[in-house]
């Protein structure tokens, strides 16, 4: 195979997580004087807590970013913990990347706590973690990326025969400025993301494995 990693976004690419932060930024706000709604939820969706924790307290949430970071973040983390809710289907890719000896990597601005709950609920199918706690600019900076390659020992220039899986506006342009064959998921997210340096997009897991992701790579290093 020409293909040499897969690296892979976590909110809306590898679980269906947004539901979480939702709920957890509904139940936070309300808690505490504000207003929130799944809605005005989707539309900072992929972007840091922080910035969700500034639009929370314009709608009248009386705690500070700082408190909302730690109260919105252990919400989702004990709620991953209890049951991680897999996209249908990528399991399955992940394990046909294993198979196939292409090593799958985790790429996500969560906290490391979050990554190395996917590391121990994924029985291994992952070789390793870039995570928002790292010492690298967030994307859409393309640094994460570029950091988890550094890790298997892939340099820059070989990104191209990397794929990059992503589903928010940040994460694309964070893995189209890294030079991989970028794919968006676009299956849980309900923003637009067109338009962003994809080379092709997706909507389920459906025909996905290790050639498919390969073929992606041949067919955009042959254009």
């Amino acid at each position: 195979m020409l293909l040499k990693a897969v690296f892979w976004d976590l909110d809306g690419t590898l679980i269906d997580s947004e539901p979480l932060w939702h709920d957890g930024e509904i139940e936070i706000a309300h808690a505490n004087g504000g207003e929130w709604t799944e809605e005005l939820g989707w539309s900072v969706s992929g972007t840091p807590v922080p910035n969700v924790a500034k639009h929370m307290i314009e709608r009248g949430c009386t705690l500070s970013v700082e408190e909302i970071d730690v109260q919105l973040k252990d919400y989702v983390f004990q709620a991953e913990v209890r049951r991680l809710p897999w996209i249908p289907g990528v399991l399955d890719v992940l394990r046909s990347l294993k198979e196939a000896g292409i090593p799958s990597m985790l790429v996500t601005t969560s906290p490391r706590r979050m990554a190395e709950n996917i590391m121990k609920q994924s029985d291994g199918l992952f070789a390793g973690y870039v995570c928002g706690d790292d010492p690298y600019e967030h994307k859409p900076n393309p640094a994460p990326y570029l950091a988890a390659a550094a890790k298997l020992g892939i340099t820059p220039e070989d990104m191209g025969e990397c794929v990059v899986l992503e589903d928010s506006a940040v994460g694309l342009k964070a893995g189209a400025a890294s030079g991989a064959t970028l794919i968006a998921q676009t299956g849980w997210i309900r923003t637009d993301t067109s338009g962003l340096g994809q080379f092709a997009s997706i909507d389920s897991y459906d025909g996905i494995d290790a050639a498919a992701l390969d073929g992606f790579v041949r067919r955009r290093l042959e254009a």
